[in-house]
């Protein structure tokens, strides 16, 4: 199946050999979001709640860039450096899907790029919410 690389400077350039995303078919894949400020590639101050507004409007630019919507999204996958900042994370996760939100999976890692406390990336597929 062909695909296209779906880029955009709305959100933070890729800080290894990976797209922002992949377009294959219907489906974009999102690479994993982090909290950096795009024009600057570095972490947004405030600590894990701020990461985690940026890490998903980062994420919310890229999939805009690939011609979808939040409401498109079917599934995403959250890493937390400290599961005991799940549930503050949730509060901000919440506000991008208000309503039927994608299937998720949370995993706490030992450590993330760049110094990062959250990472997010998804799966969209197009009229996912028709």
């Amino acid at each position: 199946m062909p695909h296209t690389i779906v880029s955009t400077d709305k959100a933070p350039g890729a800080i290894g050999p990976y797209s922002q995303a992949v377009k294959a078919g219907n489906t974009l894949y999102v690479s994993g979001c982090i909290g950096l400020i795009p024009d600057e590639m570095k972490l947004v101050d405030g600590g894990v709640l701020a990461e985690a507004q940026q890490a998903l409007t980062n994420m919310k630019a890229v999939v805009e860039a690939g011609g979808l919507t939040m409401g498109d999204v079917v599934k995403c996958t959250v890493l937390l450096q400290k599961m005991s900042d799940f549930p503050e994370v949730n509060k901000i996760y919440a506000t991008f899907f208000p309503s039927n939100p994608p299937a998720r999976a949370c995993f706490a890692v030992a450590a993330l790029p760049a110094g990062a406390q959250i990472e997010i990336d998804c799966i969209a597929v197009e009229s996912a919410q028709e």
